[in-house]
């Protein structure tokens, strides 16, 4: 899903209003909290939109790289930030970035929008090195019908539940360990108002808030320059003809 001009101004009405500024704050202090993020990380915003997960990131010492598949979006995100974030246009489903190029992936309110959630999770954590963030509307939370009519969310996105989300994950990386936690468990008109109660309420491991955040460790994988090689002296070990590039053919 690609965003017209309309409803990019929607979604940054709706972070500017008081609702909006509170709630943005609440799903960053989790995905923060969750991801632990350290100084100098490098780390891919998939389906930054306009920038704005981009900003507590940057500030909490990473270095971001952020894409969208919305020239609206990424024309907003770039005038935000600037050369500060090396900005790309793709999409989620097929990245232009090598396997495990960075420290951190990120998907804030990304899945909602794909047309293959699951390719999507299998592309982040293909470029992720250390750890991979999933962000995502919760579908089983009373207030999410309100969070639909209000800034970039409508009815016709896809939707999902927390166990739905690690089913994907775990199809993947069946043993990966997950941690989740969820935030705004009251109706939208109580904000900001009901900050002090909106604390009070156990986080981790709870399947109620309307934003759901999960994260979760990536295996680094990598091949040197001399696994090629020994692969081939294996196979030249077994048969008797020697494999072309191998270091004894190289000998003469």
């Amino acid at each position: 899903m690609i965003f017209d001009e309309k409803a990019v101004r929607s979604y940054e009405d709706w972070l500017k209003s008081p609702t909006g500024y509170y709630v943005d704050s609440r799903e960053k202090k989790l995905i923060l909290d969750l991801l632990a993020p350290k100084e100098g990380e490098r780390l891919l915003d998939v389906g930054c939109k306009t920038g704005n997960h981009l900003f507590s990131l940057r500030r909490a010492g990473c270095d971001v790289t952020g894409i969208d598949s919305s020239p609206y979006m990424l024309d907003i995100a770039r005038k935000k930030l600037g050369n500060r974030v090396d900005f790309h246009s793709g999409t989620p489903e097929d990245l232009p970035f090598s396997d495990n190029e960075f420290d951190i992936v990120t998907l804030i309110y990304c899945l909602e929008f794909v047309e293959n959630p699951q390719k999507t999770i299998e592309e982040a954590i293909r470029v992720s090195r250390e750890r991979v963030f999933v962000g995502f509307l919760n579908k089983y939370s009373l207030t999410t019908p309100q969070r639909k009519v209000k800034g970039i969310f409508h009815s016709s996105l896809q939707n999902f539940g927390v166990w739905e989300i690690i089913d994907m994950i775990k199809s993947n990386l069946s043993h990966t360990s997950i941690k989740w936690g969820s935030v705004i468990f009251f109706p939208l008109g109580w904000y900001p108002l009901a900050s002090g109660l909106e604390k009070c309420v156990p986080v981790t491991k709870n399947p109620f808030g309307s934003f759901i955040g999960l994260t979760f460790p990536v295996i680094y994988s990598h091949m040197t320059i001399q696994d090629p090689l020994k692969e081939a002296l294996k196979a030249g070990a077994a048969g008797e003809q020697r494999m072309p590039g191998t270091a004894k053919e190289i000998e003469k």
